[in-house]
């Protein structure tokens, strides 16, 4: 997976655009991905990163970086082997573009594209 497009809203993900926010896997991107509170990153709102076990987790928090990843959430991922990054969203991309080019490493990551 490789993300060629950010701008605020709007994301390009292996040639498939985006206007809502997404988690992109290692083999597969989920659209219009939504969090029980909007800028806040609960563990309950990455069920299906926690059930790829990546080797690392990539968050961008958004243009202006307003979503909040608690460490509850940061805790979780350390239970599961899991290194969380975050980041907002511009530097999240150049994050995860550069780690997920490692073959050796199983990269996710989830994007909040507005805020």
């Amino acid at each position: 997976m490789r993300i060629t497009l950010y701008d605020f809203g709007r994301m390009v993900v292996d040639g498939e655009s985006h206007t809502k926010d997404v988690v992109v896997h290692p083999d597969r991107v989920e659209g219009s991905w939504w969090r029980k509170e909007g800028h806040n990153l609960a563990p309950d709102d990455l069920g299906s990163v926690w059930q790829t076990r990546p080797d690392v987790l990539v968050v961008g928090t958004g243009f202006h970086g307003n979503m909040r990843v608690p460490e509850e959430t940061r805790r979780f991922a350390r239970s599961l082997g899991i290194e969380l990054r975050a980041a907002p969203t511009r530097q999240a991309v150049a994050d995860f573009n550069g780690l997920a080019s490692d073959p050796s490493r199983k990269v996710a990551a989830a994007f909040h594209l507005t805020c």
